[in-house]
């Protein structure tokens, strides 16, 4: 998972700078909490030079390697997949948006265990071009293409598309004021909750 510097995340939330690094840890914290908690999950490993999220992520048990590459999304995950590998090579990985403050770890256990058959699967986010989640075999050499029109390259690439099977919990991925608010009707984490209760003009 990875995890932006705060002060770069989230641009699209038209909040004030202070709130938005506060949301951005939330949602991250949330995100990472429910993977903690998900029934077959190994270990969660986040992949962030931020100052601030690097030991609130340790804190809650995850794993915290720094973004070496430092060259953007796709770069910085493949950097924690072959962490993984190298720690334990047979098991399957699953890259995962930071930004999913609804996500339970029974919606994710759901779709992991989709997943398990399969070389590539991945999950389109609540518009349905991006990716919120791609599986990886433990053997799979396909390479993450997150971002703008992500779901399309996976799916071209061979990912199998697990969407149909994704709970809206993992497809909620949040970059404006409008995809929190839909967060919040699903159920955010307490994390986001807290921030979210701390600013009631937020969602107005």
């Amino acid at each position: 998972m990875p995890v932006k510097r705060l002060e770069l995340a989230k641009t699209r939330l038209s909040v004030q700078p202070e709130l938005r690094r506060e949301l951005a840890l939330a949602m991250a914290t949330d995100t990472v909490l429910a993977c903690l908690h998900t029934v077959g999950v190994v270990e969660v490993v986040v992949v962030t030079d931020d100052d601030v999220a690097g030991p609130a992520m340790r804190a809650l048990g995850a794993s915290v390697v720094p973004d070496e590459p430092d060259a953007g999304l796709n770069p910085a995950l493949v950097h924690g997949r072959n962490f993984v590998r190298g720690r334990q090579a047979s098991v399957a990985t699953a890259l995962v948006s930071s930004d999913l403050p609804s996500l339970t770890p029974a919606a994710l256990r759901s779709l992991l265990d989709r997943a398990g058959s399969l070389e590539m699967g991945c999950v389109a986010d609540a518009a349905g071009t991006g990716t919120t989640l791609l599986s990886l075999a433990a053997e799979s050499t396909s390479e993450p293409s997150f971002g703008a029109g992500s779901w399309k390259r996976h799916t071209d690439a061979g990912a199998v598309d697990l969407t149909v099977y994704a709970d809206p919990r993992l497809r909620r991925d949040v970059d404006t004021t409008a995809d929190l608010d839909d967060a919040m009707r699903l159920g955010c984490g307490a994390a986001t909750v807290t921030v979210v209760a701390a600013h009631p003009t937020l969602l107005q």
